[in-house]
């Protein structure tokens, strides 16, 4: 990457917001291209349940170029850390052709990633400092990570399972001074699309029972007789867990539904969440209120950015 600074509009929302649209026509506004900020969406195969909605990118006819979308097979466990280098190359490109760039998604993690400011490092599995942490309690580890240095804080801890690899990654750093974390000036401006709780409820029931009569289950389907494994598959979480364990005969139809229902709705919730933390620890994001129409949404941000002279 050169030393310039690259200008980044971000877009983001809990599941059901609406956000692909609203990035898509926005891009045909204002002449960019789409990064997809999405954890499941890199994966080929699987569109339906990870919600590419990629007819969202046909804008009046004109297709909006779109990045990290469909990239690597499904079955492969794709990672953070190849997002970011993902992510930075998907800018580079953009940028050498003079467009602009929208980051557009729902997963903070992977959104923190490219935000913050710091490289992330392919830090291996340490199988001794893990035993060494086998009969510490979460709090105990707790204290111990708050005992390094930060170096980068979008580590989720909330279980613990993250929390050792957290301890992982910082236990790296800590003995590896000497690593390149230079990363790209990135200046970003960040809008988020949010409905409230009964609202975003209603839509993501909706939006689960139209994908289900939609091809859902045939998607899963063909992705088991594909040859991926169902162990595979429910390693994705959500959708994929619950339909398939629903067709190997593990749930019912019903028992499928329901549980998949009240999973994404606590997905979503984990996801507003992590946006309400983001602006706790300094970002600052632009609420649009879901009930408005795409147009005025675009008239907002255009407004906003015009007041920031972002662009």
């Amino acid at each position: 990457m050169t030393e310039k600074e690259y200008k980044l509009i971000c877009i983001l929302g809990a599941t059901a917001t609406g956000k692909t649209l609203l990035a898509g026509k926005l891009a045909l506004d204002i002449d960019a291209e789409i990064i997809s900020a999405d954890s499941r969406q890199v994966y080929r195969e699987m569109s339906i349940g990870t919600g590419k909605d990629i007819e969202d990118y046909n804008i009046e006819g004109v297709e909006i170029p779109y990045h990290l979308i469909d990239i690597v097979d499904a079955g492969y466990k794709y990672n953070v850390f190849e997002y970011q280098r993902d992510f930075l190359n998907a800018l580079s490109d953009i940028s050498s052709r003079n467009k602009k760039a929208i980051l557009c998604g729902g997963s903070g993690m992977y959104i923190e990633a490219v935000l913050k400011g710091y490289k992330l490092i392919n830090v291996p599995r340490n199988d001794i400092l893990r035993y060494s942490f086998k009969d510490k309690s979460d709090d105990e580890l707790s204290k111990i990570l708050s005992s390094y240095k930060s170096l980068h804080n979008i580590s989720d801890t909330s279980s613990r399972k993250r929390l050792v690899r957290a301890l992982e990654i910082a236990d790296y750093y800590s003995k590896h001074t000497d690593i390149d974390t230079s990363y790209p000036m990135i200046s970003s401006i960040i809008f988020g699309i949010k409905f409230d709780r009964e609202s975003r409820r209603r839509r993501i029931t909706e939006r689960l029972n139209y994908r289900l009569e939609h091809g859902m289950i045939d998607e899963v389907r063909n992705l088991l007789n594909s040859g991926i494994s169902p162990e595979q598959l429910i390693f994705y979480g959500l959708e994929y867990k619950f339909l398939t364990q629903y067709l190997i005969n593990e749930l019912s139809y019903d028992e499928m539904f329901n549980k998949l229902n009240t999973a994404i709705h606590q997905f979503a919730k984990r996801q507003s969440t992590w946006f309400r933390r983001m602006e706790k620890n300094g970002f600052i994001i632009y609420w649009l209120d879901g009930y408005m129409s795409v147009k005025e949404k675009i008239d907002k941000i255009n407004s906003i950015i015009n007041k920031e002279s972002f662009i």
